[in-house]
């Protein structure tokens, strides 16, 4: 029925037409720049309140645009919309369903470079990050429409004499979409398309700091054909709306990517019954790390630094599988620390339209508790690289930092800065270096570098991460071939781009008929 599932390609801007195309998309968002979007309820454009400003992080003069301000009554309209929507949604046969996913691919794909050169202007990210961002929520289209068409399938039950016995899958009603600003429009569509694809109903409240993205997702959901309500949007302050949307008693899902204090607060709430409500919310929370990359005495250093350079700067530290600390067996810390402080004194910064390594970060409110914590880490161990802004354009750049020594038991060892900032920690051997890879409240990604199979095997059990990878960099889970999802404070294990992924958003139903 549809073509076997395989990953979107990504391109080579070293070659000259890959780099004319980008650039003609650069062009073409840029002359779009400033314009407003309004809500998008039951597939009607519904402006509201004061609007609400996006600027570029590497040129905050620049707007790029601006969306309504919804408020709790827009929260009402689009549950009201989701709601109505959804029982013709939710019986739709599952291929139906997923041939529409599937168109709303087609539409991602061919607007590829135009979704990218939008990040690259409201999200600060480069060229080579913008592509894999929009190539991801491509991927997770494609991978979550052919799941729904498995979850379709029967439930299998053992016969019993005299009864005819069936059970199966069915979505479970009109939920809350809540993603972060960091991967703008992969992490929007993945949350939000996986219960779709179940044939539930979404209500998206976007990050604050990328708005117009999500925008521009609708505008895909309504090119493609998607019925209205399927998908609906309410922009505006994230607390006030947020608020409303968890405790509201017809949400029936919360799914949630963002920080540990807020995923926190989140889930708390959500476990609340409200007067009216008729069910026990289900939430999901995808939360933050401290993830760590160990490289022992055997391993290929040059390999390893580099990749830890990578995991490290690749937009600017503000992954949650971002390595942030780098633990290094005594033996060859020295020689390690050397080649990442050269590599990644090298990274360019710059703007992200120029395609620069590294860019600015999201926000003058990220740029001073990025500064803030730097400061602070001075006196907590030696910083050998970077450490301060820099000042061009007024955008928010600050230098790739690197802090040696560092004390495991240190803030900079422990709490998740969302920065440019990576702490180096010296191991005594491997049973101290996997002692320190754990001691932490996060588990969501880390790795190891060694040629020693015998660690790479303890590496496997002892490591405790949801995501652990052997001998590369710890950045870059592919849709449906590295299911992506933390332990302990990282979240719920929720497994975003794996086969299991829609089971959440349903329940099983059995009925048995006596002959």
């Amino acid at each position: 029925m549809f073509e076997p599932y395989r990953t979107e390609p990504y391109s080579d801007f070293r070659r000259p037409e890959a780099r004319a195309a980008y650039e003609l998309a650069l062009a073409g968002v840029g002359a779009a720049l400033g314009g407003h979007d309004p809500l998008v309820i039951g597939g009607e454009h519904v402006d509201a309140g004061e609007p609400l400003e996006s600027r570029d992080p590497c040129r905050p003069s620049e707007l790029v645009g601006t969306v309504a301000q919804g408020g709790t009554e827009h929260v009402d309209q689009a549950l009201d919309a989701a709601w109505g929507a959804f029982a013709a949604w939710s019986t739709r046969p599952a291929v139906e369903r997923a041939e529409a996913l599937v168109k709303l691919a087609a539409v991602l794909r061919r607007r590829k470079f135009e979704f990218a050169a939008w990040e690259t202007y409201e999200a600060g990210k480069n060229w080579a990050e913008a592509e894999a961002d929009v190539a991801e929520a491509i991927d997770f289209v494609e991978y979550y429409a052919r799941s729904a068409l498995a979850m379709a399938e029967p439930v299998p039950v053992h016969p019993w004499p005299g009864e005819i016995n069936h059970s199966w899958l069915q979505a479970i009603g009109a939920g809350a979409v809540i993603p972060p600003w960091n991967f703008p429009l992969a992490i929007l569509v993945g949350m939000s398309t996986g219960p779709v694809a179940a044939g539930n109903t979404v209500v998206i409240k976007p990050a604050s700091d990328t708005p117009v993205i999500a925008a521009r997702f609708l505008d895909a959901v309504a090119e493609a054909g998607i019925p209205p309500g399927v998908f609906n949007l309410v922009t505006g302050p994230g607390a006030a709306l947020g608020d409303h949307l968890v405790d509201h008693p017809r949400t029936r899902f919360v799914n949630f990517t963002g920080s540990k204090e807020v995923g926190l607060r989140i889930a708390e709430r959500a476990a609340v019954v409200h007067p009216g409500q008729r069910f026990l919310k289900r939430a999901f929370m995808e939360l933050g790390g401290k993830d760590a990359l160990i490289v022992d005495e055997t391993a290929d250093l040059e390999a390893a630094a580099a990749a830890a350079v990578t995991s490290a700067f690749g937009f600017q530290g503000q992954k949650c599988s971002a390595c942030s600390r780098l633990i290094v067996v005594d033996e060859v810390y020295d020689e390690v620390l050397d080649r990442v402080v050269t590599g990644a004194g090298q990274l360019d910064v710059g703007p992200a339209v120029d395609n620069s390594a590294v860019t600015a970060v999201i926000s003058g409110r990220q740029h001073a508790s990025i500064l803030a914590e730097i400061e602070s880490g001075r006196d907590q161990a030696k910083l050998v690289l970077g450490g301060d802004a820099i000042d061009r354009d007024g955008g928010f750049y600050i230098k790739p930092t690197v802090f040696a020594d560092v004390p495991a038991d240190a803030r900079l060892a422990r709490h998740e800065i969302f920065g440019p900032v990576l702490s180096v920690l010296r191991a005594a051997d491997f049973d101290d270096a996997v002692r320190i890879f754990n001691d932490t409240d996060f588990a969501l990604t880390g790795g190891l570098f060694s040629r020693e199979r015998d660690r790479l095997d303890r590496a496997r059990r002892e490591l405790r991460v949801g995501n652990l990878y052997l001998n590369r960099k710890i950045t870059g889970a592919l849709v449906g071939i590295q299911p992506f999802g933390g332990m302990d404070m990282s979240g719920s294990n929720a497994k975003a781009g794996g086969p299991d992924y829609l089971r959440l958003f349903m329940e099983m139903k059995t009925v048995a008929e006596r002959l």
